[in-house]
């Protein structure tokens, strides 16, 4: 179903076609509104020829399929008899299992999220004279040098690193990071390079599947001096908006992208591949000063309107008006200063006219934001206690915080005598009063406060089977550590499955992440508690997997130490992450698209290599002495442990200087 079409639409699925399509008489007979492509786009047919017209238009739909909505862009042609095509990109987007004995699509109670009709991102008639601000063609040429170009300086008398060694790709990948260097040197993005540093690269998969290429900068930026340019607080940008009636917001098309590398400094962003060693003329992703740089520029861009009718954080523009009169007007303000800058939103990714609006993570609205519900979440969400263990957890969390509240043990009492020896586990309405008023004591003024960005930052972080929690705080006035927010967050279900190690890890990623606004591109170090002490060393590691290396580099731009701490010191975030509410209850397996609706589909299968390795690491006897060896090496004599230094297990794998042992078996 298409939202504003009563009847049903017959639709083909077909992974053989990249895009999605509409038929041009069904978008016309409806009266579905159509956005005009800036160039328009040939297509290849599947036997290889280009078809005579051209694609000019292209329509945006939430589309309805089995009670699941979905917002999707449409290219618009002569379909002939069929209405509508879902190709690989939504495929790739809603990620579903198929069965292919019944011709079943599922996603196994993995929520869609669903985007209201009025927020569809289409140009509307009046923003129409400004439709190349939104070219996805304009987008890939170079940009001219300007006083905001990137320059990387390296600390007086630091050696310069190492060329790094070429990361072996798969077949797929080695073919997408030639088509990746053929368009970017067509485009005039990179070049040939005879730097005598070189850094690694590898691909990372992103949440619609394909794949996209990073650069590990971490040596480069272990020698590089910080910009000190400071990045916007939150705090000050909400409150800048809290007049406003009506928003709309953009985003800019791969931010980074839009700013050159200062003349001379090119060599340092040289990258090796199979193919060469090729030099950004742009900003890639993952330099450390890169939030700074951008931020630079678009402070001075719209320095004119900053706080008057828009607020801006790096590549996320938000446009705000007291009277919806005067917003079409503040929009085209920042459209030109746009164009005339040659920066280009990303369309997919923008909303006009909107009276709620989601800003650096937050909801705004005019009757407020969000930022003070986000900070406590965790607590005020913390469901009663079920039993005494449960209680002693959150009383072993409040207690860090009892000398700010007045007469704490007094609170407290109903909850204490629940855990004195021999007494019945009985949750009454004292006991719910007790845990309601302490829940909102710890959530207000004087145990919460607010950051201060020129003070240092402390992130304690726990990861437990069903979920992580993390404290964000800071020394108050008075010298003590008072918490800043919150954080207790599920699993979803691929992270369900992950190893201790690697939920400790994902429970720093996702904090700082979480807390972006405040984190990021800190002048002072953020430390880091964690009680997994082999992360101490993640960030200087030599060898990790992909997972690892795509968290690298979203953490590029952050300044942080992780420090290791007994795990009976990190009771206050270890209760968020065992909050009894975030127990797993499994959603059972829901039908999408049933057989009958098929016409046609086409697929590649790919082998899960790593499950068929692991089950031969067990089969293989002959690894069955070096495997439980090396489990336990730290254990061994010297002498013996010496043997085994090159090996390590993790993640349920044999690895051999950062290799994985492949076992002796046909499948493998």
């Amino acid at each position: 179903m298409v939202k504003g079409i009563m009847d049903p639409i017959p639709t083909l699925v077909d992974s053989g076609s990249s895009k999605n399509f509409l038929d041009i008489n069904f978008a016309q007979n409806n009266k579905i509104p159509l956005t005009p492509l800036v160039n328009p786009r040939t297509v290849i047919a599947i036997d290889s020829k280009e078809l005579p017209n051209k694609i000019k238009n292209k329509a945006t739909l939430e589309v309805e399929i089995e009670g699941w909505t979905f917002d999707i862009t449409f290219f618009v042609m002569d379909l002939g008899d069929t209405d509508m095509i879902l190709g690989l990109d939504w495929l790739q987007e809603a990620d579903p299992d198929i069965n292919w004995k019944t011709l079943e699509i599922s996603w196994k109670g993995r929520p869609i999220t669903a985007k209201a009709g009025k927020d569809l991102p289409t140009i509307t008639e009046e923003f129409m004279e400004f439709i190349d601000v939104f070219s996805e063609e304009l987008f890939k040429k170079l940009p001219e040098h300007r006083p905001f170009d990137c320059n990387i300086d390296f600390q007086e008398g630091s050696d310069l690193p190492k060329p790094a060694k070429v990361y072996p790709l798969s077949p797929i990948e080695s073919r997408t990071i030639k088509e990746f260097i053929d368009q970017e040197l067509a485009d005039g993005k990179i070049r040939p390079s005879k730097s005598p540093i070189a850094s690694p690269c590898f691909f990372v998969k992103k949440k619609d599947g394909s794949l996209r290429l990073v650069t590990d900068y971490r040596k480069i930026n272990n020698i590089t001096i910080p910009d000190q340019f400071p990045m916007p607080l939150q705090v000050e940008l909400v409150d800048q908006v809290k007049n406003a009636k009506i928003y709309s917001k953009l985003d800019l098309r791969w931010g980074f992208n839009n700013i050159r590398i200062k003349e001379g400094d090119e060599w340092k962003t040289a990258f090796r591949t199979a193919y060469g060693i090729y030099e950004y003329l742009v900003m890639p992703f993952g330099l450390k000063n890169a939030p700074a740089v951008l931020q630079r520029m678009m402070n001075d861009i719209f320095r004119h309107l900053l706080g008057v009718t828009v607020v801006v954080y790096m590549d996320d523009i938000l446009i705000f008006s007291e009277k919806e009169e005067d917003h079409a007007k503040h929009v085209k303000e920042v459209l030109k200063i746009l164009r005339e800058n040659n920066l280009y939103a990303k369309l997919s990714k923008c909303k006009f006219f909107v009276k709620k609006v989601i800003f650096l993570g937050l909801v705004i609205t005019p009757e407020g934001n969000s930022m003070e519900e986000e900070k406590i979440k965790a607590i005020m969400e913390w469901g009663a206690p079920r039993k005494i263990k449960e209680v002693q957890a959150f009383l072993g969390f409040v207690n860090f915080y009892r000398r700010f509240i007045a007469e704490f043990s007094k609170i407290a009492r109903p909850l204490h005598d629940l855990t004195k020896k021999d007494t019945r586990f009985e949750w009454n309405q004292e006991c719910q009063q007790a845990f309601e008023e302490i829940k909102k004591r710890v959530s207000q003024d004087p145990v919460l406060i607010h950051p201060d960005p020129d003070k240092p930052f402390i992130l304690e972080t726990d990861a437990s089977g069903i979920a992580i929690g993390a404290i964000l705080s800071q020394r108050g006035e008075d010298g003590y550590l008072h918490p800043i927010a919150y954080l207790s967050k599920s699993y979803n279900d691929a992270q369900r499955n992950y190893d201790t190690a690697n939920k400790e890890l994902l429970a720093i990623v996702e904090s700082l992440k979480h807390w972006r606004i405040y984190l990021e591109g800190t002048i002072l170090p953020v430390t880091v508690f964690t009680d997994h002490q082999n992360l101490e060393r993640w960030k200087n590691a030599e060898t990790f997997n992909r997972r690892h290396a795509r968290w690298h580099m979203e953490l590029a731009s952050f300044n942080f130490e992780i420090h290791y701490r007994l795990g009976k010191m990190s009771n206050k975030p270890d209760a968020l992450s065992r909050r009894h509410d975030h127990e797993d209850i499994p959603n059972p397996q829901q039908i999408m698209i049933n057989a009958e609706r098929f016409k046609g589909f086409k697929a590649n299968i790919e082998i899960n290599i790593i499950s068929m390795i692991r089950e031969g690491l067990s089969d293989d006897e002959s690894l069955t002495t070096l495997i439980a060896s090396t489990k336990k090496k730290e254990d061994l004599p010297p002498s013996i442990r010496k043997q085994y230094d090159k090996y390590e297990w993790k993640e349920d794998l044999l690895w051999y200087e950062g290799r994985i042992v492949i076992p002796e078996n046909k499948e493998t």
